[in-house]
């Protein structure tokens, strides 16, 4: 393999040729590098999704893992503003809506029946929140599925959660532990760049406040997803930094299981259609998405084993495409996504198990199933005709009830919460 990397290299720019055979050497390639990487096009692209992919498989081989799990997001309520969300409304809008504890559950437990091991939850920051509602709701889960992992609440909400309940974020954090929270989503983060995060969305967490909360939260055994956003005004550079930042994050606490290059949905976004920001482009391109997953990977080489790739955002035709630039993730099955569907995502908000396996069959690599925190649950072996569905796989989709159904029904309506 190395020799024949050798020559293939002798065919592209010595600059990204350096920065691949660092790589492939098992040691870090630098920011600059980084740069380079993510700048390059033709055959240099085509050398890095190679060492991508070879860099993934002496990580994890060729199995490609899924968690069945379902999201709650249980009120599009939110007091923030941020240019890049479709998702969130103002609290006076007929549109705003807001689960109540006793639906959370309900949701919960139908999705356990059916095989999910895992409920994702997050939501708007709804005004005046209780401030115990978090630990609350995964109180409320954790009585009637003492055995589901709940993985819920971003950097974001446990810094809401703690300012409403006027405590430490240390103690909230604790808090939700104790409440049943297994793990936090790394998401809140977009671009780690603070004069960037003041432009798309004003007054979301700091950067600071960000590293602090994951840090903390790793320091006290909950282990963190990590996520970048990008397709929007960032540049080569932006992308980069906050690579190297993940990476610094990672080699002082250990906590992250897996990083997610989610693209910008422009479709619905305000800062694309009402030009509040200028020169906002319109997602990332095929190959921005393809750099984005492979150069993930190898900046990330050695500190973080998995790359995720977002279905819901690429579609499964790109995500296909992806595990072979470095990815080695499908995410989850989701059941009822409602953020990227907002934003405009066309890719629909279920994908069955038997789907996932059959897109990871395609690809030459074995179907896995995991928990949220990479255990592997059951492998499968590549051959699709044996292959049984499951209660997931059985179920229809219509009984899930979409966003676009959610924001129209009278009983969620947040608006009625205040009379």
């Amino acid at each position: 393999m190395a020799l024949t990397f050798d020559c293939l290299f002798k065919t592209v720019d010595p600059v990204v040729a350096s920065a691949l055979d660092r790589a492939l050497s098992d040691k870090e390639v630098s920011v600059e590098q980084a740069v380079e990487l993510l700048d390059s096009n033709g055959i240099e692209m085509n050398m890095i999704v190679l060492v991508a992919d070879e860099l993934r498989r002496r990580a994890v081989g060729n199995t490609v893992t899924y968690v069945i799990n379902r999201n709650i997001n249980f009120t599009n309520v939110c007091i923030k503003r941020c240019g890049f969300c479709a998702f969130s409304r103002d609290f006076r809008e007929k549109e705003g809506y807001f689960l109540p504890i006793e639906e959370i559950v309900r949701r919960a437990k139908e999705a356990c029946k059916l095989g999910a091991t895992e409920i994702c939850i997050q939501a708007g920051l709804p005004p005046k929140m209780d401030g115990h509602l978090y630990i609350d709701i995964c109180s409320a889960i954790k009585k009637e599925l003492p055995d589901i992992h709940i993985h819920a609440f971003s950097p974001e909400e446990v810094l809401y959660g703690a300012e409403r309940s006027q405590v430490s974020v240390q103690e909230y954090l604790k808090m939700l532990k104790e409440a049943g929270v297994g793990s936090l989503p790394g998401t809140a983060a977009e671009i780690l760049d603070q004069p960037m995060r003041d432009l798309i969305s004003p007054g979301r967490i700091t950067v600071e406040d960000w590293i602090k909360i994951i840090k903390l939260a790793h320091s006290m055994e909950i282990p963190t997803t990590s996520t970048i956003m990008y397709g929007h005004i960032e540049s080569s550079a932006h992308k980069a930094n906050h690579l190297e930042l993940i990476r610094k994050i990672q080699s002082e606490t250990h906590g992250f299981t897996e990083f997610v290059p989610l693209s910008f949905v422009h479709t619905e976004a305000p800062m694309y259609n009402h030009n509040i920001i200028s020169k906002v482009r319109p997602g990332a391109n095929g190959n921005e998405v393809m750099k984005m997953h492979a150069v993930s990977r190898i900046i990330l080489h050695g500190y973080i084993k998995n790359i995720q790739v977002s279905w819901v955002k690429e579609g499964t035709r790109m995500s296909q495409i992806l595990l072979g630039a470095g990815a080695n993730d499908f995410g989850g099955t989701l059941i009822n996504e409602s953020i990227s569907t907002a934003a405009g995502s066309q890719y629909g908000q279920l994908l069955k198990p038997r789907q996932i396996r059959s897109i990871i069959r395609s690809c030459d690599r074995l179907p896995a199933q995991r928990s949220t925190t990479y255990r592997l649950i059951r492998q499968y072996s590549n051959q699709e005709e044996h292959d049984q569905p499951g209660e997931l796989d059985k179920a229809d989709p219509a009984q899930f009830s979409s966003y676009n159904q959610l924001i129209k029904l009278d009983k969620f309506r947040y608006s009625e919460r205040e009379r």
